[in-house]
């Protein structure tokens, strides 16, 4: 957004945060009820509007979680679902059903990991702990969801795009104020180059804060990018060359891994984030492929392709979609590690 525009819209975002910040204060005084459950509540998320690597953050949670010998369950508000309500997520479910990421993370985890969606976190904790034996819920992206007390908040940070420059809706990307960062009991800044200067990180720690509490760590993250894994019926190795294709927020990081990786992209489909593809869509960029070439494309993007019309618009074409994996920079991944461990000793868990 340019300069001009944003200072058009401040006075929108300036009351916009207003109102967030008495909802906040209603909550943080007590007016307003807080539910809290006899299981630690693990929630990351962040303050900016768009991708800051939520999923794979919460990939890195659980199964932190799950190798400490704790049974954590996944609860989301299933995003760009077309269903409503609390769903319990199976094989039968698609990205239409459950929402991407949901599917994502059941697949990823397979039976090992109980998943579900609700958009009222509350009735969704409620029916996990009837209905599995979780020690632990994880929710994603639920940090403006004050109805559930957190055990541990996370919060996420795009390197990139730090929510200290940023400003509230419309004028920004943030669904709160800077502020806002102060209920975090861990900040990770994510999508950092894996070789991010010390000086930098200490000029990063600065400005967040300015707005954290005090001694909150502040962690940094990068991913780890894996060999193209088939989708669908296609196998066989990748090609180098083909046609990214994505429907997420920030498509750059993983257009420059390819790049760096020496393959030839000869046409970038970038669509905004969750977008749910059409056969016509995807049939264009068929169109765009040379003999040869491959379709790359997320993970996330990956279940939203499974829709049995779009894989009969890619039959005999070669999608692969580049796995990632979230790795800490120095100390990080200990330190996060303690955070969580700590948080099952008021239950007498561990």
């Amino acid at each position: 957004m340019n300069a001009p525009l944003t200072l058009l819209l401040l006075p929108l975002s300036w009351l916009y945060a207003a109102v967030l910040a008495v909802r906040n204060w209603l909550y943080d005084r007590g007016l307003k009820a807080v539910t809290h459950f006899p299981v630690p509540v693990i929630s990351v998320g962040n303050l900016r509007v768009g991708g800051t690597g939520k999923t794979p953050h919460v990939a890195w949670v659980v199964h932190e979680l799950q190798l400490a010998g704790q049974l954590p369950a996944i609860l989301s508000r299933g995003y760009g679902r077309q269903t409503t309500g609390y769903g319990r997520v199976s094989a039968a479910d698609s990205a239409a059903t459950v929402g991407d990421e949901p599917l994502q993370h059941f697949l990823d985890f397979k039976a090992a990991v109980p998943v579900a969606v609700a958009e009222d976190r509350r009735v969704g904790i409620q029916h996990l702990l009837r209905d599995t034996s979780a020690s632990a819920i994880v929710l994603d992206d639920a940090y403006q969801h004050r109805r559930v007390q957190p055990t541990l908040s996370i919060l996420l940070t795009e390197h990139q795009r730090p929510f200290y420059h940023d400003f509230v809706l419309p004028a920004g990307r943030l669904r709160e104020s800077r502020r806002g960062a102060r209920r975090a009991d861990a900040i990770i800044v994510t999508k950092c180059p894996a070789e991010l200067a010390l000086a930098e990180q200490a000029q990063i720690r600065r400005y967040i804060r300015r707005y954290s509490r005090p001694g909150v760590p502040v962690l940094f993250s990068t991913y780890a990018y894996g060999v193209p894994v088939a989708v669908g019926a296609e196998g066989g190795p990748a090609t180098k060359s083909g046609v990214l294709l994505t429907g997420i927020a920030q498509p750059g990081p993983l257009r420059a891994h390819l790049m760096q990786a020496g393959y030839l992209l000869t046409h970038e489909a970038a669509f905004a984030d969750h977008h749910p593809f059409t056969v016509a869509e995807i049939q264009a960029v068929c169109a765009q492929l040379r003999p040869g070439d491959s379709i790359f494309t997320t993970q996330k993007d990956a279940m939203r392709l499974r829709e049995p019309a779009l894989q009969a618009a890619l039959a005999g074409v070669p999608v692969f979609y580049i796995p990632i994996e979230v790795r800490f920079l120095a100390d990080g991944a200990s330190l996060l590690r303690q955070s969580l461990m700590s948080t099952f000793q008021p239950y007498a868990v561990v």
